[in-house]
């Protein structure tokens, strides 16, 4: 008897695991994975830590954020906008503020409340805006792998940005240029926006107790002139890391 139920035990526990692996197979075959509720552990093919589900997946998309995204940007050089609080306003700050705004729904409500726009830039993002974003406001990754609404300089480019080049001719619009300048203790990266037309960049100079700083626009064959070379954007210069790419642009069709 023992014999008879230790060999019907044996049969079962062989047909339970075929029979996961026949869906697990037919799963991947699919291209589907099973999804949770925990942007975590959401689907991920591409391994950056960005959900699949949270990338920009089509080339209109991508097109699109890049459009609002510099827009946006760039229209604080101009007019800073309400809806950017004074808290927020750094050179990273400049980005976060950016970036979200460009996955809104641009209505007359976000005309009324962001100011400095007349018409549409471009059409609205539909893959991932934040009205059907899965990360919901928490659009930034982290180093523990959780989002978070807040990712300072470093941040943006280590957990959510993959390098492109130090070449500024391999650069696209809405990329981002990093420095580094190890001896500054509290905020040794900086960021900057290409905004992709001709060679214009758009940067926030940070802030500090006794200066607030300022949104500025300048072009990069101006920045190769800058008096202290630690902020030329030069292959040759150490402190300039190069042109990075957000993850969630980084993507193929």
């Amino acid at each position: 008897m023992r014999t008879i139920r230790a060999n019907a035990l044996l049969i079962l526990s062989i047909f339970l695991t075929l029979a996961f692996a026949a869906c697990h197979y037919d799963s991947v075959a699919k291209g589907t994975r099973p999804s949770t509720d925990s942007p975590r552990r959401a689907t991920d093919w591409d391994g950056d830590g960005i959900p699949d589900a949270a990338e920009l997946r089509t080339m209109d998309d991508r097109e699109n954020f890049k459009r609002w995204f510099t827009a946006i940007a760039e229209r604080q050089f101009y007019e800073l906008s309400d809806a950017w609080t004074a808290e927020q306003r750094d050179c990273s700050g400049l980005v976060r503020f950016a970036w979200r705004e460009a996955l809104r729904k641009h209505d007359r409500a976000w005309f009324q409340r962001f100011g400095g726009f007349e018409i549409p830039v471009a059409p609205d993002v539909k893959g991932i805006s934040l009205d059907n974003n899965p990360l919901g406001e928490l659009l930034f990754l982290t180093d523990t792998g959780e989002f978070s609404e807040f990712a300072d300089a470093r941040t943006l480019k280590v957990a959510n940005c993959v390098f492109v080049s130090r070449d500024r001719r391999r650069a696209q619009a809405g990329d981002l240029i990093f420095f580094h300048q190890p001896w500054v203790q509290r905020y040794p990266y900086h960021v900057m926006i290409f905004l992709g037309k001709e060679d214009w960049v758009v940067y926030h100079t940070g802030t500090s107790e006794e200066d607030h700083g300022e949104v500025r626009k300048v072009r990069l064959s101006m920045l190769d002139q800058h008096p202290s070379r630690r902020w030329r954007p030069e292959p040759q210069n150490d402190n300039f890391l190069g042109f990075y790419r957000l993850k969630i642009l980084n993507q193929g069709d």
